[in-house]
């Protein structure tokens, strides 16, 4: 029993992924050597990718490492670690990067389209939360206040068209809910 026993580690995050609707890759970032080439790279994004699109469970372990999923409209996001990882903060790791700093960033438009138009921001979002594997941030209000992305107009400063725009925004996600 001794033996199952690791030593604890700062380095629970293997890597994130942003794959598109079909299975391809839209975002990678591997933490570590599992996966040195792109051939292999692309061959477990697939497999993944095949393997976690059609169920409804968040948490898969596949090939010796865990695997969180969450989908948006067209896009897959998965953080990936060990297989001894907790599976509880790996998946505080994609709420925070997909549910909370993508949604704020994008104004609850996560898709493809919106991530390509705001990429910089994307790498920016997975940088400051995950570095080579470690987990730096997980609560998406710090990451919003240090990295200030959030540019809210006051209501009195705006135009007339951007408030109304900001009205549709609003009717359609309360629609959409």
């Amino acid at each position: 029993m001794d033996e199952l026993i690791l030593d604890p580690s700062l380095y629970t995050v293997k890597a994130i992924l942003t794959l598109d609707n079909g299975g391809d890759r839209f975002f990678a970032k591997y933490c570590d050597d599992s996966y040195p080439g792109v051939k292999e790279q692309k061959a477990f994004e697939k497999n993944t990718f095949n393997k976690t699109c059609q169920t409804d469970t968040e948490t898969a372990l596949l090939g010796g490492l865990t695997v969180v999923c969450k989908s948006s409209i067209d896009l897959y996001f998965y953080t990936i670690g060990s297989s001894y990882e907790n599976e509880m903060m790996l998946m505080a790791i994609l709420n925070c990067l997909f549910f909370d700093s993508l949604s704020q960033m994008l104004r609850k438009n996560v898709e493809k389209r919106a991530l390509l138009e705001n990429m910089e921001g994307f790498f920016l979002v997975v940088d400051e939360i995950v570095d080579w594997g470690v987990i730096l941030e997980s609560n998406p209000q710090q990451w919003v206040q240090r990295v200030a992305l959030r540019g809210d107009v006051p209501l009195t400063e705006q135009t007339k068209s951007q408030v109304l725009q900001s009205a549709k925004e609003q009717i359609k996600w309360s629609l959409l809910r």
